[in-house]
């Protein structure tokens, strides 16, 4: 059994910086999907980035492409993500989530198999 929690939420505004974190108990196999989805009001939940864990190949929407950077301390048994230029319109909760494989690439959220309680995110204009 795996448990994952978020933390490093908040509120900034626009143009600014947030790092969240991600720590998983429990072991993780190599090769495992760690991924960051976000779910905002209304929204449906999407795939933000994710990453192989150990093996460090990483996915982005493209949305966040060039502003968040997912990134994991495997001594840590963390995986973080680090999000600068932040805009309004990624204000949402934010979930760790794991699962197999072949969810990395296509940032699947619905073959995710542990999640996270989540982590708020406000960015105010």
């Amino acid at each position: 059994q795996v448990q994952l929690v978020e933390s490093g939420g908040g509120s900034v505004q626009a143009g600014g910086s947030l790092r969240l974190s991600c720590v998983a108990s429990g072991y993780i196999s190599s090769g495992r999907c760690v991924g960051w989805f976000r779910q905002a009001p209304g929204k449906e939940r999407e795939g933000v980035a994710t990453i192989y864990f150990r093996l460090g190949v990483t996915h982005y929407v493209d949305s966040v492409k060039g502003r968040f950077t997912i990134s994991q301390d495997n001594a840590k048994n963390t995986v973080y993500l680090q999000m600068n230029s932040l805009k309004p319109e990624d204000t949402a909760m934010y979930y760790c989530a794991l699962g197999p494989p072949a969810s990395c690439r296509q940032l699947a959220h619905g073959t995710m198999d542990y999640w996270g309680p989540g982590t708020q995110v406000t960015v105010s204009s």
